[in-house]
């Protein structure tokens, strides 16, 4: 208590006392460019509408301007003055005044203070007036929350002071930017939730913290991140940033022992809790932990709960692990059911692990291709259900032909896909890829003089039978 006491004591000193040493000076360009951004979208229009006749005439009326209202407004029109002409040594003196003696007047009696506490810290080469500046700075967020409220912003604005100028005191990091985003919720400050996260991390690693702590603060960021980014695209400046460095910060702790180290408990206590249950199945996919037995369990009994497209998704790809295929097929038609609206996972990759996992591993072609074809109308530019239906042609020329022509009619249909593949889509994977598998299959086209004998030559149209069931034209081999 004594020593707060004492901080604010000297902050009022150097407060009462600093101005008279910048007398006629005026302040460089560097230091008009660090004024903040708030401050540039305050408008000033509202001191200058202030001083209008009727706001003088009412001025006895309004405590907010003090116990002397008149040497309040002479007082705020020098300071304001002076800080619109950037000469901020001689604003210090009348906003002093105003700070201690008419603290309601105006908000941008705040805003300004800000700039003008940082101008006498950096001209300051005393160290230990500088960290007293640092003191004051924080008073004048503190009177500010007091008097004009939006604490959670405020706090925000103080603490990433806070951390540029003392960027070790890693408790009061956390203590006021938790406060902030504790008050803000979505409308927090990207500055502030990296602060927030960063200091979660140093505290943890000081053993102040228990290491869930890391976890729950990175979930919690990166929800509010991503609700900017989807509500207020243009903040993305500042958003992206934020997110990439929480991700790298978070990285260390993201290992699959860890999560399942911090959750299982949890798990085990609470099994039916469907927000947990959820939280756990996105961390442990996200960090690729997959196979923990954790993993299957929390997702499938959030699928029970509330059955969605990601989680049918996540049940397909677990059975699917597990070589449960069938059943991993009937989540995956679930996830695409649900995936009707727009959300959950992209509905064109989930046909495609259909079609490839009912093709390899259940030897219903007629189905794969149906899958495949239904990607295809998904994204009919994308040339890849394409090369899996041709390909699927090509694995049933054997079993589908009975002699050469037979069987050189379904490697034709297999090419006629790899050509189509290659036509509709411009990714050069995809381009060179379908170029492989054209020349591959090529070779086992009939010769001319076979086409020649079987009256097959020039090009004659020629039915595929077997469950292709599809036309194609007859060719040599090239």
């Amino acid at each position: 208590m004594r020593a707060n006491q004492y901080l604010i004591f000297t902050a009022a000193l150097i407060l009462f006392g600093v101005s008279s040493c910048f007398a006629g000076t005026k302040t460089s360009t560097a230091e008009t460019a660090s004024v903040s951004m708030e401050a540039a979208f305050e408008m000033d229009a509202m001191e200058d509408a202030a001083f209008s006749e009727s706001f003088l005439a009412d001025l006895q009326d309004q405590p907010r301007y003090g116990s002397d209202s008149v040497r309040c407004v002479m007082n705020w029109s020098l300071y304001a003055e002076y800080y619109k002409q950037r000469n901020f040594p001689m604003a210090i003196e009348p906003w002093r005044w105003m700070f201690f003696n008419c603290p309601i007047a105006t908000q941008n009696l705040y805003i300004h203070g800000v700039q003008l506490v940082k101008f006498l810290h950096q001209n300051e080469t005393d160290p230990i007036k500088r960290e007293t500046y640092v003191d004051t700075l924080m008073m004048v967020y503190d009177q500010r929350i007091q008097y004009f409220g939006r604490e959670g912003y405020v706090l925000g604005r103080k603490v990433a002071d806070l951390y540029s100028y003392r960027p070790n005191a890693v408790q009061e990091h956390y203590d006021i930017s938790e406060r902030s985003i504790q008050l803000e919720g979505n409308a927090s400050q990207a500055d502030v939730l990296l602060i927030n996260f960063q200091a979660t991390v140093r505290l943890v690693e000081a053993g102040v913290m228990e290491p869930g702590s890391i976890v729950e603060s990175y979930d919690r960021s990166m929800d509010y991140i991503e609700f900017s980014l989807l509500n207020n695209p243009q903040d993305s400046i500042y958003f992206d940033p934020a997110k990439a460095n929480i991700e790298s910060l978070f990285e260390p702790y993201a290992s699959c022992e860890n999560l399942v180290r911090i959750y299982r408990p949890r798990f085990d206590a609470t099994p039916e809790d469907p927000e947990l249950l959820d939280k756990i199945s996105f961390m442990l996919n996200r960090s690729g932990c997959t196979d923990e037995e954790l993993f299957f369990l929390a997702t499938r009994n959030y699928h029970r709960l509330r059955p969605t497209a990601q989680s049918a998704f996540l049940m397909g790809r677990m059975e699917s692990n597990q070589r449960n295929f069938a059943q991993a097929l009937e989540y995956y038609e679930q996830a695409a059911e649900l995936s009707e609206n727009g959300n959950g996972p992209d509905k064109f990759t989930t046909y495609m692990l259909m079609a490839d996992l009912v093709y390899r591993n259940l030897n219903r072609m007629s189905q794969a291709r149906t899958y495949a074809l239904r990607a295809s109308e998904i994204r009919p530019n994308d040339g890849r259900p394409l090369l899996l239906i041709g390909e699927m042609y090509a694995a049933s020329a054997r079993s589908c032909g009975t002699d050469e022509i037979s069987t050189g009619a379904v490697y034709w249909a297999a090419v006629d896909k790899f050509i189509r593949a290659r036509n509709v889509d411009t990714d050069q994977q995809v381009v060179d890829r379908a170029n492989q598998l054209i020349a591959t299959f090529s070779q086992y086209f009939p010769n001319g003089e076979t086409l020649f004998f079987h009256g097959l030559d020039g090009g004659k149209s020629v039915r595929v039978e077997c469950w292709i069931n599809e036309s194609t034209i007859a060719r040599p081999r090239p």
